[in-house]
């Protein structure tokens, strides 16, 4: 059978699983094997004392082996995709899209086995012998009703999870999907006539599945490629299919769809006629899911009811029903727990949580997936995104949680809360290092204000931020046009109950904030006159003017404009703290070696002796913040005292300011980076080193340095930056940049509201 795919796509996805090496997956080694010992660890005679472990205690293999972390993503090729009965060899392709599915959306490690066997027995073999190896065994694109007999059989034979996904994966989803449509037409489900065309694996599980929520199996009709399935029918029958046969003198979907509620298609483009649709009950749920073409497109569809809600399986329309919205969390909830199975309870467990998802406000991930386009819930939006980042959060959680209620959990998470926040850190990278600034932040929160309150990742962080309970946001923004985008963006929250607002356009403080600014700015060129449009015109002036009146406790700006036009701003209106020369900046970089302050990256050229310690000091203030004890590495390109130039020196003599302003700072310079990072190679250079371990804080010797060394490390080293944070200001201040993300605006707030505890 022929893909019906575009030659561009086609030779554009040749080249894609070409180059530059050949597939989609590789195995990489997780421990070192750097010399003899890490190889007497790995493997000979090392490796005996982990079999004999788990010998003695076959449990242990969770935690000395990556068993319980691993699946088998296994097929036999006789129903891949659209294209049928390619075979195994053929089918790899698939197997290995799947493997990297699983390791992007729920961190699963997979082996894809493609099996050269067609009989149930012989699969049944091969896929049980197997157990040893695997925590799970995925099913993927072995055609009914084999599929049935061959899940069965594993799951009675074995003793880990076996899902066939092709069944179960789109069932869930299309539960969810009902019940979410049943919630915005306010119907029972046991009251609902549903109509499904096509009668293979996935159909047939979609439907015992809505047996499950409550459909009665009388009000259930199934059609195939034979017509109407009937009571006394012969042709391509089978017991999996003669348990939906009604007794009925109707052959045709034309004559069983009158007055449906639901129709279920899992069968062939185009056989779900405008006139069918027609005929259908009031706001009607379409899911017409065959690939590439659906059963109805939804266009037509609509033209037909425009009452319908419809689902496809198709990224390119609303409501799409895509298995990997469910089944990389299911197993990662099911492996967590050492689950022997996945039973009706766990996969219930799933239907809830996704449908419950559908309900929550859309997610900024979301919206940047889409081109900022999100929908709330409704008809348009009955099923979340495969793109947000809460799935796992919301099923890994549930289905761990119904597997140890039904007792076939073999290690209980004991501590859910702490189970959730480690599935957290695996979503938003950032996680591990904030939790301390968020935890700080709850406990006492503050009033930060939103200088560009109009822009759609700042309304996406203030909903996130009421929600996570870290502060009281303020925005700046016109009240007409700040309604519209939280429509728009499909977000609840709301002015006067979740936020504040101030008005540029008509604030009762208007002529209380121009006196203001001009008796703090008169001296440095701020007319009268200027004042009033820059009152009205710049929101960084307003948020600064808020934060100066103590109308709020901290600010944030700088996402659209230039940053030393925002920072001269907040220099003039907000100011230095008692002590302070000059203001500074410090960024976060996040990377799988570990987390790095480098400052000053955004302001001070070429900064003094005097300046690198300042900034040295202001920067170690902010990092105990985030829990962490500063160890500051003073960079350069001389390594203790190797070359004689300028920069050395100064560096050499911030050094010697610090340890007279700072005594107990841990800190050392100046020294080449690999000295700062590699405790090996310092002790080397200096054995009598103050600095231990891998410096946390590095402070460049120039904005040039700082610059280079921030943006190489956050490309190539795929490192997640946060900030910048300024330093210096006289109340917390922070300029953050035009490629913030709504995630970036939430962590800068939490670090906003620890700073404003502090200086409480």
């Amino acid at each position: 059978m022929a893909s019906n795919i575009s030659e561009d796509l086609r030779s554009g996805a040749l080249v894609y699983h070409r180059l530059p090496k050949p597939g989609k997956l590789e195995i990489q080694a997780t421990k070192p094997l750097g010399n003899q010992r890490d190889l007497a660890l790995a493997y000979s005679p090392g490796v005996a004392a982990a079999c004999e472990a788990i010998a003695a205690d076959p449990l242990l293999a969770a935690e000395l082996t990556i068993r319980a972390n691993l699946v088998a993503v296994v097929s036999n090729g006789t129903a891949v995709l659209g294209l049928g009965d390619i075979g195994p060899l053929a089918g790899k392709p698939v197997m290995e899209g799947k493997a990297v599915l699983f390791k992007k959306f729920s961190g699963i490690d997979v082996f894809d086995i493609e099996i050269d066997a067609k009989t149930v027995e012989r699969m049944v073999d091969v896929v049980s012998a197997l157990e040893p190896t695997f925590g799970g065994i995925n099913l993927e694109d072995i055609k009914a009703p084999e599929c049935f007999e061959v899940e069965a059989q594993l799951r009675e034979r074995m003793k880990i999870p076996v899902f066939h996904d092709d069944q179960h994966g789109t069932a869930i989803i299309v539960g969810a999907a009902v019940r979410n449509a049943m919630e915005v037409g306010k119907r029972k489900i046991e009251e609902l006539k549903i109509v499904a065309s096509g009668a293979g694996a996935a159909a047939l599980a979609s439907l015992n599945l809505l047996l499950t929520l409550g459909a009665k199996k009388e009000n259930i009709w199934v059609c195939d490629i034979e017509g109407v399935v009937y009571d006394g029918r012969n042709t391509l029958m089978d017991p999996y299919k003669e348990k939906f046969a009604q007794k009925t003198d109707k052959r045709t979907l034309d004559e069983v769809i009158e007055g449906a509620h639901i129709f279920l298609g899992l069968s062939a483009g185009g056989v779900l006629k405008p006139e069918m649709v027609k005929k259908m009950a009031d706001h009607p749920l379409i899911l017409a899911l065959a690939n590439p073409v659906p059963e109805i497109m939804p266009e037509v569809a609509r033209e037909a009811r425009p009452d319908a809600m419809i689902c496809t399986g198709r990224s390119d329309f609303p409501n799409q029903v895509n298995n990997v919205l469910c089944f990389p969390y299911i197993f990662r909830g099911a492996l967590d727990v050492g689950a022997t199975d996945i039973n009706p309870e766990m996969k219930m467990a799933a239907v809830e949580a996704i449908a419950a998802l559908a309900r929550e406000t859309p997610s900024d991930v979301v919206a940047r997936a889409y081109g900022g386009e999100t929908r709330a819930f409704g008809a348009d939006s009955l099923i979340p995104s495969p793109f947000d980042p809460r799935l796992i959060l919301r099923i890994a959680p549930a289905v761990a949680k119904a597997a140890m209620d039904t007792g076939i959990a073999t290690r209980p998470i004991a501590d859910m809360d702490a189970y959730i926040e480690r599935l957290d850190h695996f979503v938003f990278r950032s996680g591990f290092i904030m939790r301390p600034l968020f935890a700080q932040a709850k406990r006492n929160i503050k009033r930060v204000v939103y200088a560009e309150g109009e822009d759609e990742r700042v309304l996406r962080a203030v909903q996130a931020v009421v929600e996570e309970g870290i502060a009281r946001p303020i925005i700046v923004a016109r009240p007409n046009v700040l309604e519209t985008r939280l429509k728009r963006f499909g977000l609840s929250v709301r002015p006067g109950h979740d936020f504040d607002l101030i008005n540029p356009e008509d604030d009762p403080r208007y002529r209380d904030y121009v006196r203001d600014y001009v008796e703090i700015a008169g001296r440095r060129g701020v007319t009268p006159d200027a004042a009033r449009t820059l009152v009205r015109t710049h929101p960084t002036v307003i948020a600064a003017l808020a934060v100066k009146r103590g109308e709020a406790d901290a600010m944030l700006c700088g996402i659209e404009g230039r940053f030393t036009r925002h920072l001269r701003q907040v220099r003039d209106i907000i100011g230095l703290a008692p002590g302070v020369k000059e203001l500074a900046a410090l960024s976060l970089l996040i990377t799988s070696h570990g987390n790095f302050f480098i400052c000053d990256t955004q302001i001070q050229t070429e900064p003094t002796a005097a300046d690198l310690a300042e900034m040295t000091v202001l920067a170690a203030a902010h990092v105990r913040r985030f829990g962490l004890e500063p160890r500051v590495a003073l960079l350069s390109h001389s390594n203790f005292g190797s070359h004689e130039t300028l920069s050395a020196k100064r560096v050499r003599s911030a050094l010697s300011i610090i340890r007279e302003r700072e005594p107990n700072l841990e800190v050392d310079g100046e020294m080449q980076a690999d000295s700062a990072l590699l405790e090996d190679i310092r002790k080397r250079v200096l054995p009598n080193s103050t600095l231990t371990g891998a410096a946390n804080v590095l402070v460049m010797p120039d904005l040039d340095a700082a610059d280079i060394a921030f943006n190489m490390l956050k490309v190539l080293g795929d490192a997640l930056p946060v900030g910048p944070i300024l330093m210096g200001t006289a109340k917390p201040a922070h300029i953050l940049g035009p490629s913030v993300t709504a995630r970036g605006i939430v962590n800068m707030t939490a670090v906003a509201v620890a700073e404003a505890q502090t200086e409480a």
